[in-house]
């Protein structure tokens, strides 16, 4: 995946929430304005090309100062907004490296 292809669909709002990254963003009490601020100012840590539902990618973008991790595929010519959560340990030691577990 391109980072400047999403962040040019985020940018034009040609994106769409999975049920599960609803649940997961409003779990760690972010705002959609949030997710979008940080999509818009990400950064690609992982490519994965085929998971068994087409190409994803885990994004590192910031809202302030919060780091915040987005799994981002396809539906169609949008952006599936996969997953949506704040890093921390013990899965991520920090939001660019990942712990051990």
């Amino acid at each position: 995946m391109e980072i400047a292809l999403l962040k040019n669909k985020i940018a034009h709002r040609e994106y769409v929430y999975t049920h599960h990254a609803e649940i997961e963003r409003r779990s760690d009490n972010l705002t959609l304005a949030q997710v979008e601020t940080a999509l818009l100012n990400s950064e690609i840590l992982e490519q994965y090309p085929d998971t068994g539902r087409g190409e994803s990618c885990l994004l590192l973008g910031f809202a302030g100062s919060d780091p915040i991790h987005v799994v981002c595929g396809w539906r169609g010519d949008k952006v599936a907004i996969i997953t949506v959560y704040i890093p921390k340990p013990p899965k991520f030691l920090n939001p660019r490296t990942r712990g051990t577990h």
